[in-house]
């Protein structure tokens, strides 16, 4: 997979991405604003396998805001967060709380690239495929990354989150 050198959208997610010299593929899709869950449209539309596509999460652990990367057909085990993180409990962060701190809206939060760095762990079932699909921060927009790579550039743990 090389990188796409001229992405026709940019995103502080692609920005990151660059200069972080990984390899990575731009995806884009026309977003259906009625469309239910935002993960299943970008498989469906991309024509990928879901458990390829993962979702950015935003949680608060022991009041620190944190992300977690989960495949779009499950959901995030709030407890196995914490526990990955070492704290001791986590809650969602509600929506304007994630997108003032990420500089990203809801459906489009991209684990690269946001405002500030956030302790990040991504779910353990990416290692089973060769590459991944995450947000390329905006709705209809996918960045597929080798998990490894996005590993690298978040400094995330890897750690079964996911249910």
């Amino acid at each position: 997979m090389a990188a796409n050198p001229h992405p026709t959208e940019s995103t502080p997610a692609f920005v990151a991405l660059h200069r972080a010299g990984v390899d990575f593929s731009v995806h884009s899709y026309v977003h259906d604003p009625r469309a239910e869950s935002f993960g299943i449209e970008a498989a469906t539309a991309l024509g990928v396998e879901p458990a390829r596509v993962f979702k950015t999460l935003m949680a608060v652990v022991d009041d620190e805001l944190c992300v977690g990367v989960v495949p779009v057909m499950g959901s995030l085990d709030l407890k196995a967060l914490a526990t990955a993180l070492g704290g001791k409990r986590a809650q969602m962060a509600d929506a304007a709380q994630a997108q003032r701190a990420t500089g990203y809206v809801i459906g489009g939060i991209s684990p690269v690239g946001q405002k500030k760095r956030h302790r990040t762990v991504v779910d353990r079932s990416a290692s089973q495929w060769a590459t991944i699909f995450v947000s390329g921060g905006r709705r209809g927009l996918e960045a597929e990354i080798a998990p490894a790579d996005l590993v690298s550039v978040t400094g995330a743990v890897v750690a079964r989150i996911a249910r």
